[in-house]
């Protein structure tokens, strides 16, 4: 049986409601006071929310910080969905 198929455990789940509660928080408070800089669609913080709360904290953050890294006045930017589950 594949892993995305069993259920998560509660700690599980309260530790991607506080990780995406402090996301929101981000998008919230800290971004409208910085200048726009996401060269991204969908923007950063937005992306990790949806890499969380698609694949979970480990992997969804993994995703994030992979997306935060190419995040740099050089890049060339665009559009850059959180990838699909795959089937199976």
């Amino acid at each position: 049986m594949h892993r995305a198929h069993l259920a998560r455990s509660p700690r599980e789940d309260r530790v991607k409601t506080v990780v995406l509660a402090a996301l929101r928080f981000y998008k919230a408070a800290v971004s409208p006071m910085l200048p726009p800089a996401c060269r991204y669609t969908p923007t950063c913080s937005e992306y990790a929310m949806e890499a969380v709360e698609r694949y979970g904290v480990a992997r969804g953050g993994w995703l994030a910080t992979k997306r935060l890294l190419g995040c740099h006045p050089w890049s060339r930017g665009g559009y850059d969905p959180v990838p699909e589950r795959r089937a199976g």
